[in-house]
């Protein structure tokens, strides 16, 4: 298993989406989830909308410094595809995956040849081009709802697999933890975890 941090390692809810909180997460040799939007012509980084104080991508990559460490790209804004596939190239990154768009702008991204993980959840019940995508970003908005069995089942359609932590939606993780600690194949490449906690994750996975 692999953990990656969410909006940058950050240890105040200001820092989220930040310099200080990516480079604390690359420091540490852990990969991030972040957001990516439109604003006067370039991409950059923003959960909502954006304004002149937003972060280049550009500038994500340039602390990221050719360490090619993953990045799952929550896409905000449609039809910014080929955009984000040359920024990506000019900074020789190919660790990636963008996630969360509108299909319609998903099947953009598969047109590009770019690396997508469809959605699987509590809300979505099916995902949505399973056969195209690289992986699946599996969720849980309400409720754990699902168990070791069906993480290990959706490894074994040699599929990635990242999974939200229930940090992100302010919930207890021990249950959870727990849960996927019974997954068959815990140790795959293939399995990631996103977490506001990437430190006690990767102690209480020994990662």
């Amino acid at each position: 298993m692999e953990i990656i941090s969410h909006r940058g390692y950050w240890l105040e809810p200001i820092e989220k989406n930040t310099e200080v909180a990516f480079r604390r997460s690359f420091d540490l040799d852990v990969g991030t989830e972040t957001d990516l939007r439109d604003y006067k012509g370039e991409i950059v980084i923003s959960h909502d909308i954006p304004d002149e104080s937003s972060m280049r991508f550009e500038t994500l990559l340039e602390i990221m410094n050719g360490r090619n460490l993953t990045l799952a790209l929550n896409i905000k804004a449609d039809g910014l595809a080929e955009k984000i596939k040359n920024t990506l190239k000019q900074y020789s990154h190919t660790n990636y995956f963008a996630f969360d768009m509108s299909i319609p702008d998903l099947v953009k991204y598969l047109e590009h040849e770019m690396s997508v993980y469809t959605g699987l959840s509590d809300i979505q019940k099916e995902p949505v081009l399973l056969s195209d995508c690289d992986g699946i970003w599996l969720d849980s908005f309400r409720s754990e709802w699902y168990d070791s069995k069906l993480v290990d089942s959706l490894l074994d359609k040699n599929k990635k697999l990242c999974i939200v932590s229930s940090d992100l939606h302010k919930r207890d993780t021990t249950h959870q933890w727990d849960t996927l600690k019974n997954v068959r194949k815990i140790k795959s490449q293939n399995l990631m975890l996103c977490t506001d906690k990437p430190l006690e994750a990767k102690s209480f996975f020994g990662v």
